[in-house]
């Protein structure tokens, strides 16, 4: 019997950081149970500070590409996940029978100061999705 896997799109406002750390992360914690993509409301390229941060956790997303929601129009999502207000805010619309998640998480890319105090909000910005993603893999998708 064919097992009907989960399709998540993660979504945020460019594609680059929060979206691209949870659906790594989300895939990751439920590989076998879930098709999971992400995007943006526009597509502002991978931020190279998430590469980073990911890899240092030992999960490499360098390649992985930055995408407008539009490139999914054809999937039928059972699941979007909206990571920060401007997303949710902008979503298109989103049939009934689509479980909506939403988790404003701070957008790292805004961070100010040295390298190091960036890359730290990189790093807190990571570790939160990355528990948010754990969860949500364990109560909807394992």
């Amino acid at each position: 019997m064919a097992v009907c896997m989960k399709k998540v799109l993660v979504l945020c406002t460019g594609n680059s950081c929060r979206s691209q750390m949870a659906e790594a992360y989300l895939k990751h914690f439920a590989a076998e149970n879930v098709q999971v993509y992400s995007a943006g409301i526009q597509a502002h390229g991978l931020n190279l500070k998430a590469i980073q941060v990911m890899k240092e956790d030992g999960i490499d997303i360098s390649n992985h590409t930055s995408n407008a929601i539009e490139e999914f129009s054809h999937i039928d999502f059972d699941i979007v996940i909206t990571v920060c207000d401007h997303a949710k805010e902008s979503c298109p619309y989103l049939p009934a029978k689509v479980m909506s998640m939403h988790y404003n998480f701070p957008d790292p890319a805004k961070a100010k100061g040295t390298d190091e105090e960036i890359l730290n909000v990189f790093r807190d910005v990571r570790h939160q999705i990355k528990i948010f993603c754990k969860a949500f893999a364990l109560q909807h998708l394992i």
